[in-house]
């Protein structure tokens, strides 16, 4: 990295990866935020050529001389597809438009790269046209292209970054980027809010698999990687060329390292802590001419980062010299003290350049009009964010005319998954894959086995690429979702029969003949951002359905090997004593063929591939051990950081685990959450009727009969259900476990309560119950709470309980739950409900007692 001056407190004789050592000053979450030290951070060098952001910045001021103040202001704003028209972008001049997580085309997720292109046509010719004396300047378009361009149904769908991580292959890294440019160029969009350059520090984080790794260099360097791969090297032309987009760090700053690990929480971290892990990423990505960087949800201190404008302008802009433009995540400027989504001058003060704002941009483009005229917002201001906006489409090649559909790659439909593309995803999944557990040498296995391949994770594509694949969560796509994908057990398939073996597809391991060796597949289903916190990490705590899996096959007498798939390490110690091998294979994407290319011999019984991957996060020793990182004073995980075996040199085996569940460090102890913000694994939530078929809650809906399910707030966008019974027939809002069941004796045992927070919208006009089941015809209780909730507060939030001693003395068994949650009336009721739980000890101080 390039360094124009060192600094005063930290000298860096050996550059910036000095930092992690010489600051070396403490940093706890009890740390309180002192005077800002601004000469603890680097200096850097612009990466683009002199002359040429010369010639770009005097363009960009005959541009800015032309505009009017509505110009200016409709050129901050982002809108997002599913509430914007061409004729709304030529309307209020609008700077850009994305399509978020959950937005297609037309409503359509398997929209082709045709509709794609000729729609991107007309918002772009829609942002040109000059019929009203304005100014034409072209609108950027973003996408989350996260591990490939994976909101296009057909696209070739590439490790997320926590496997990326494991390869330590940053040529790999690079190239990855590269081909997700040119099949975002396909579509005829321009710009991908990727990378995420979180260090994250705490494995309960939702977001923890965008994050590369837990230590600093790494995410720097494959940060860096990725940036040159989306971008190409600006460093000798100072402009993309027409194979690359615009890249987006992010989340400017310490997003992965909030207070456990919550999303869009809060960071205690001291400055010096700050640069030494969270900001150091972004050194190398401002040097590497990275065009936009996105503000974290994420507070500093208890100031939103969308507000911190000692970070965002006076260090980001001024001290490290960034010279594109901050983007706002998703109405993220509406949590700043003091604004609404639809009017936010504290965060276009604070340094936010272009402001996202999906729904309610007209609303705020009239107010950021009245704030810059009222003086709110200083001309000065508008013109640097709008200066900003205006350079990067320069160096990103948008103002040269062309609209999407006559750009370079445009509408070639060859390359969502043309077979060299695929190749280098099916590399980085052998390469992402780390062997904890190898005993007796189980792998590699020999192809002309008869083998049995088990798990929900088997056969399932959503499963093994996670979320942020065609939709946000990725709860509601099926594998005619990849046209072009390959699932694990296909690819087992495809390696065992070419060889002569026999493969046999069982998902709970049930077999017609007895394999000689059982591969289990198994592990997290898909989720995105909070809806992805946990309270520990532990993986099927209390419950261990796979682990048990594991267990029967090997009782019978077959060899067991687990491939695991997740977002993050967990703790899955019993799992692992029932596994004679055990393979991390992350979230390894559309290639499922490259797990089979690394588990199998060839014909010789020789490796055809070895293991390469690497732990880029320490691996837990205890459910409660979610922050464990390496550097830390009493490090101590069950494999360390960088762990990872390998067939060239075998290592002793691994010997019984531990799998004592202690919550002890675990804040709500041994809670069993069934719906906090989202519905947590095992548990979903379905709306049910007679005679009907069950209708569950995804993507925020689900109506069935006389019951609609959709997203309601509380803390943050959709984290509670809204539930609206217009009293034309029984209905019920259920919690369940699909086809299994739930050993919830210790809670209630601990004398716990079943608790839920609700807001009454409008009461019922009919008697309101809870109900609770357990396994076996008969199992039910139900108790009357009709008073409760009618009496609660009309449109505040009031926490409800009921001791679960009232269900057991019901006949309900709580060795064997199957619904954990029922809430059913005949009549008409609205309410929003969330944070749904049983929690020991609260019996006693419940609402409803049976003592």
């Amino acid at each position: 990295m390039m360094i124009a001056k060192t600094f005063s407190r930290c000298a860096l004789a050996a550059g910036l990866t000095a930092l992690l050592t010489a600051c070396s000053t403490p940093g706890t979450t009890d740390a309180k935020k002192t005077k800002h030290q601004p000469d603890l951070w680097p200096r850097l060098t612009s990466p683009f050529p002199a002359d040429e952001t010369a010639a770009i910045n005097a363009e960009v001021e005959k541009l800015l001389a032309r505009m009017t103040l509505a110009e200016k202001v409709g050129q901050i704003t982002q809108a997002e597809i599913s509430r914007t028209t061409p004729e709304d972008v030529k309307k209020y001049h609008l700077g850009s438009v994305l399509n978020g997580g959950g937005g297609f085309l037309n409503g359509n997720k398997s929209a082709t790269l045709d509709e794609w292109v000729k729609a991107l046509d007309a918002y772009y010719e829609a942002s040109m046209d000059t019929s009203d004396g304005g100014v034409a300047i072209p609108i950027t378009w973003g996408t989350d292209a996260v591990h490939g361009h994976n909101k296009i149904v057909g696209a070739t769908i590439f490790p997320h970054n926590i496997g990326l991580g494991a390869t330590r292959n940053g040529e790999l890294v690079r190239r990855i980027g590269e081909i997700t440019a040119l099949q975002v160029r396909a579509s005829g969009m321009d710009w991908t809010f990727s990378p995420s350059l979180s260090v994250v520090r705490n494995d309960r984080w939702g977001r923890t698999y965008e994050g590369f790794s837990e230590d600093p260099k790494l995410v720097s360097e494959l940060g860096r990687q990725t940036i040159l791969g989306y971008q190409g090297d600006l460093s000798k032309t100072g402009r993309m060329s027409p194979n690359h987009i615009m890249a987006t760090a992010k989340h400017y700053l310490a997003d992965g390292g909030t207070v456990d690990g919550i999303d869009r929480g809060n960071n205690f971290s001291s400055e010096a802590e700050l640069i030494k892990l969270h900001a150091f990423p972004y050194f190398a990505a401002v040097e590497s001419g990275v065009l936009s960087i996105m503000a974290s949800h994420s507070s500093w201190h208890g100031t939103r980062m969308h507000g911190e404008q000692y970070l965002l302008t006076e260090i980001l802009k001024k001290r490290l010299g960034f010279e594109g433009f901050v983007v706002g995540d998703w109405n993220s400027h509406g949590l700043v003290e003091g604004c609404t989504n639809t009017r936010c001058p504290q965060a276009i003060n604070a340094g936010v350049d272009m402001l996202m704002v999906p729904f309610d941009w007209k609303e705020f483009i009239k107010n950021t009009l009245e704030d810059v005229e009222a003086g709110r917002i200083s001309m000065e201001r508008l013109d640097d964010a709008v200066r900003r906006i205006l350079r990067s489409k320069f160096r990103a090649g948008l103002m040269d005319g062309r609209k999407p559909s006559e750009r370079l790659h445009a509408n070639k439909k060859e390359l969502l998954a043309a077979p060299e593309f695929k190749e280098v995803a099916r590399q980085a999944v052998r390469e992402s894959l780390v062997l904890l557990k190898n005993n007796q040498q189980t792998l590699p296995l020999k192809p002309t086995l008869n083998v049995l391949v088990a798990g929900k994770g088997a056969h399932n594509l959503a499963q093994q690429s996670g979320g942020w694949t065609i939709s946000w969560q990725a709860t509601d796509i099926t594998n005619d979702d990849f046209p072009n994908g390959t699932s694990i057990y296909q690819g087992i398939r495809q390696t065992v029969e070419a060889a002569g073996g026999k493969v046999e597809l069982s998902v709970d391991g049930k077999y017609t003949r007895k394999p000689d060796v059982a591969i289990v597949v198994y592990g997290e289903t898909p989720y995105a951002e909070w809806q992805g916190d946990i309270r520990h990490v532990g993986y099927q705590a209390g419950n261990h359905q796979d682990a048990k899996l594991l267990e029967k096959l090997k009782a019978d007498g077959i060899k067991t090997v687990s491939v695991f798939i997740s977002g993050r390490p967990l703790w899955v110690n019993r799992a692992l004593n029932a596994s004679d091998a055990f393979v991390a294979a992350w979230l390894p994407g559309s290639e499922g063929g490259g797990i089979a290319d690394v588990l199998f011999a060839d014909a010789n019984g020789k490796a055809r591939y070895d293991f390469k991957g690497k732990l880029p996060f320490s691996w837990p020793k205890s459910l409660d051990q979610a922050e464990v990182n390496i550097g830390d004073k009493n490090y101590d995980p069950l494999f360390p950081y960088g762990y990872g075996l390998t067939y060239a040199s075998p290592a002793a085996d691994l010997g019984e685990l531990s799998t004592e569940e202690n919550y002890t460090n675990v804040k709500g102890g041994a809670d069993e959450e069934l719906f906090v913000g989202t519905a947590q694994a095992p548990w979903e939530v379905y709306a049910v009727a007679p005679e009907t078929t069950p209708v569950r809650y995804l993507s925020g809906i689900a109506k069935n009969a006389s019951l609609t399910l959709t997203e309601g707030d509380k803390e943050t966008q959709g984290d509670a259900i809204h539930a609206t019974w217009d009293g034309k027939g029984s209905a019920a809002l259920q919690i369940i476990v699909p086809n299994a069941m739930r050993n919830l004796s210790q809670v209630q045992e601990e004398k716990g309560a079943l608790v839920f927070d609700i807001r009454l919208l409008q009461p019922s006009t009919g008697p309101v119950n809870l109900q609770m089941a357990c396994l076996g015809a008969g199992c039910e209780a139900n108790i009357d709470i009709t008073t409760l909730v009618n009496a609660s507060p009309r449109n505040d939030w009031n926490e409800l309980s009921v001791d679960l001693a009232c269900f057991a003395k019901l006949g309900i068994r709580f060795h064997e739950i199957t619904r954990g949650f029922v809430l059913q009336t005949d009549g008409s009721l609205e309410l929003q409900v969330t944070n749904v739980r049983m929690v020991p000890g609260m019996g006693d101080k419940a609402g409803v007692q049976c003592q």
